[in-house]
């Protein structure tokens, strides 16, 4: 391993949504994402999209993306993976409603695709 920290929720920084009171989505593509399958130990490669509605809060892409870099030595399930980052994504900031998609690159001529999606008062 090469020493790379786990992830950790508290790398997502935030800042204050400028317009609070209107809802409006914010969609960012990750198209580097990597991990490792904890079967094999080989590496998985995908794309993640966050589609999120702030509420207060707006997260911050250079604190996104060095939080995502930290998986890249971690062996986790696709499942797994897209669950934890919207659970993080969530508890960073608090979006109204948020949907994390894990399309990940084909193995043995299967590609996967992982979408789980939270929303207030749901």
């Amino acid at each position: 391993m090469s020493g790379i920290e786990a992830p950790e929720v508290s790398q997502l920084e935030t800042f204050p949504n400028p317009k609070p009171e209107r809802d409006f989505s914010i969609e960012i593509v990750c198209p580097e994402f990597t991990s490792l399958c904890p079967k094999t130990g080989q590496p998985d490669f995908g794309t993640i999209t966050f589609t999120y509605t702030p509420n207060q809060l707006c997260v911050e892409l250079k604190s996104l993306k060095l939080y995502l870099q930290r998986f890249r030595d971690q062996g986790i399930f696709y499942e797994a993976v897209v669950n934890r980052l919207l659970d993080d994504f969530m508890a960073a900031c608090r979006p109204r409603r948020c949907t994390v998609a894990g399309v990940f690159t084909p193995r043995g001529g299967i590609t996967t695709t992982v979408r789980c999606s939270f929303e207030a008062g749901s």
